[in-house]
């Protein structure tokens, strides 16, 4: 076949494009673990980092991370149906919550809201910290709610009398930098440490308002410059996940009980 020909430049590239393709795959699977195991120490590292046992600077390798981790932090179960623990329910080693969340058989439908979440996992991982005396001190719960532009997916740290907060960090979102990126701000997030989640009547009040909160306000944060949905989706998310259909009851039974 002639070099300068149709057929062979059709095939050619067709050649070209097949051997790049088993590459990138091979590539792909090749690094999933590596990919994974990244994912996972990001994760516990933003739970350490909500739990003000990490400074948000620092930057410690994965086994670091994981030794970190399993000496602080206890992870539960809770029965989102009942707000009660249930730690022989799921593998917590093998069990995925948002995975959970869109298997019919592992899920339950919520009524719809703000936070536009639709199915509740029957299951979610919480986390806990205690001193040395087995006092809970704080503990950590999974929060997901609409930006902009995409889910954000988050912690919020509370003390133990299930009210006040110790603090909040997103671990993936997909923002725009410098608006609703914001969220990931040091000095927007240390805003609210020592917020009460509830009012006098046991409703969710925590909330990002527009601007600057009032300095003797308990509830509001300040806004997000230019990034008012984002800020919304935040305090649609907060008022969802503290709220009746989510762990409301679990700070009920076993935090404000």
């Amino acid at each position: 076949m002639q070099r300068n020909s149709t057929g062979y430049t059709i095939g050619f590239a067709a050649v070209v494009c097949l051997v790049a393709s088993l590459f990138v795959s091979g590539l792909a699977v090749a690094l999933k673990d590596l990919q994974d195991a990244n994912a996972a120490a990001d994760k516990q590292k933003k739970v350490l980092i909500v739990a003000g046992l990490l400074d948000e600077k620092a930057k410690p390798s994965n086994e670091e991370v994981e030794a970190l981790f399993v000496e602080n932090i206890t992870p539960r179960i809770v029965d989102m149906s009942t707000g009660e623990y249930a730690d022989d329910a799921v593998d917590l080693a093998s069990y995925d919550q948002r995975d959970a969340a869109k298997d019919p058989a592992m899920s339950f439908a919520v009524a719809e809201n703000k936070a536009k979440v639709k199915a509740m996992p029957n299951h979610a991982v919480i986390y806990e910290i205690k001193d040395d005396a087995g006092t809970l001190e704080q503990v950590i719960l999974p929060i997901h709610g609409p930006g902009l532009w995409s889910t954000l997916y988050g912690f919020i740290a509370l003390e133990p009398d299930g009210n006040t907060v110790k603090g909040i960090t997103f671990y993936e979102h997909a923002e725009t930098p410098g608006l609703g990126g914001e969220v990931d701000n040091v000095r927007w997030k240390s805003g609210w440490e020592g917020k009460k989640v509830f009012d006098g009547s046991g409703n969710v009040a925590l909330r990002v308002v527009k601007g600057k909160a009032a300095a003797d306000s308990p509830h509001d944060v300040d806004g997000l410059s230019g990034a008012t949905l984002t800020a919304n989706g935040v305090t649609y998310t907060v008022d969802f996940w503290m709220g009746e259909h989510a762990f409301g009851p679990f700070i009920t039974k076993n935090l404000r009980g």
